[in-house]
């Protein structure tokens, strides 16, 4: 058995690794998450993610390790824990055959959740989610953010302990995703744990009390957002724009007083904990300077210092 710490834990993982024909997908990974927070998986395609989430779900058994979720053991209390958690999967699933209402009350027979508790739960969920209106339209009517929404209420019929979201807010425009947000910070200030992946830093850096990068199937980092930037990289920002000889001309200027540097595209970004003093390097230095951004470190350049810059199909 996992011993815990102190706080309550929901989750917690040791060793765990999945392999696939020969190919390991997760290489040995270690987590713990606490009772009504929000713990966040990222990483580049492939990093092990997705396929850590389907663990803690149950559509995958681990290879190997340790892998409680709820206090069960997922290869032995399967069935239990599927009435213990929901998920907001990243594809749509909903049934277009049924109306808004109908598949929140199908899949609550699967929980064998009486009708009169189905139908009540099913009320309140839409009204959660702002789709009471739409509560009789064929799902095939609604927008994107609409089903993510009704995926949403959807995991919630059986009033789970832990929501596990993957990509919850993929493909939508801006409105719908703060409305999706607000939607997630509403459940965790219920005292709801949420698990959940992203490709999103804002989205990332807005809902998760912490966090895990991954990469190659390993945890490369983990910490609360504030800890992440703190601890790899320099609170200020520069980024400088200009022609590629003016950029080459102006790397060594800047790093002789840079925490670092990095050329990508047309701008190079300058790492720092005192940008006036940078900036005055390269009003001295005469480089012409198409635009300069000032701003502060955030959680996507941790990531792309610690993943890289390339692109991972």
């Amino acid at each position: 058995m996992i011993r815990t710490q102190s706080r309550t834990s929901t989750l917690i993982a040791r060793e765990l690794k999945k392999s696939y024909d020969g190919f390991e997908a997760v290489k040995g990974v270690d987590f713990e998450v606490y009772r009504g927070e929000c713990y966040g998986f990222l990483g580049p395609n492939g990093a092990g993610k997705t396929t850590t989430m389907k663990m803690i779900y149950g559509a995958v058994i681990p290879t190997d390790g340790e892998l409680e979720v709820a206090g069960l053991d997922v290869r032995r209390c399967e069935r239990e824990i599927k009435r213990r958690i929901g998920v907001v999967p990243q594809e749509n699933n909903l049934d277009d055959d049924l109306k808004v209402k109908e598949n929140l009350l199908v899949y609550g027979r699967y929980y064998d959740l009486p009708r009169k508790v189905a139908l009540r739960r099913a009320e309140e969920l839409l009204e959660f989610v702002e789709l009471t209106e739409r509560a009789e339209s064929p799902v095939d009517q609604l927008s994107g953010g609409m089903k993510r929404r009704l995926l949403i209420a959807r995991a919630l019929i059986n009033d789970p302990e832990i929501v596990v979201l993957d990509e919850p807010t993929t493909g939508l425009d801006p409105q719908a995703r703060h409305l999706v947000w607000d939607r997630l910070r509403a459940l965790a200030a219920e005292g709801k744990t949420l698990v959940l992946t992203t490709h999103y830093m804002e989205e990332a850096a807005r809902l998760c009390d912490r966090l895990v990068i991954m990469e190659g199937g390993l945890i490369i980092a983990q910490g609360s957002p504030k800890e992440l930037i703190e601890e790899h990289v320099s609170p200020q920002v520069l980024e400088f724009r200009a022609g590629p000889e003016e950029l080459e001309r102006l790397r060594p200027v800047v790093e002789a007083t840079a925490d670092a540097v990095e050329r990508t595209g047309e701008a190079l970004l300058v790492f720092t904990a005192d940008a006036d003093t940078i900036m005055d390097r390269v009003r001295e230095c005469g480089v012409e300077v198409e635009n300069t951004v000032y701003r502060h470190a955030g959680l996507e350049d941790v990531f792309l210092r610690l993943t890289g810059r390339r692109l991972i199909e």
